[in-house]
């Protein structure tokens, strides 16, 4: 995949990812990581065993609970101190 196939894959993926063209495992992931962001309550076993069953391994899993984690507490810690994006920086999805 090329570098503007590449970049229009990550435009779609920050659009709706639901609707972008993802392997079976990627789906997953994706849909693990909005569980552990957004209802982290509800998450049970099935969550786990559905990234298994699509050929995630237990390092994989703990790679990706520990890059949505820190994402969200990063995100958590700049919102609660008002800190604003550097003017460089466009928002996802959105060009510059």
């Amino acid at each position: 995949m090329g570098e503007e196939e590449g970049d229009a894959l990550v435009h779609r993926i920050v659009a709706d990812w639901r609707s972008a063209t993802l392997s079976p495992a990627d789906r997953a992931l994706c849909d693990y990581a909005t569980t552990l962001t957004r209802k982290r309550t509800d998450m049970t076993a099935a969550d786990l065993d559905r990234l298994r069953r699509e050929g995630l391994s237990d390092r994989a899993i703990h790679d990706a609970v520990q890059v949505v984690a820190f994402f969200n507490y990063i995100t958590r810690i700049a919102d609660g101190l008002g800190v604003q994006p550097e003017t460089f920086i466009s928002e996802w999805g959105l060009d510059a």
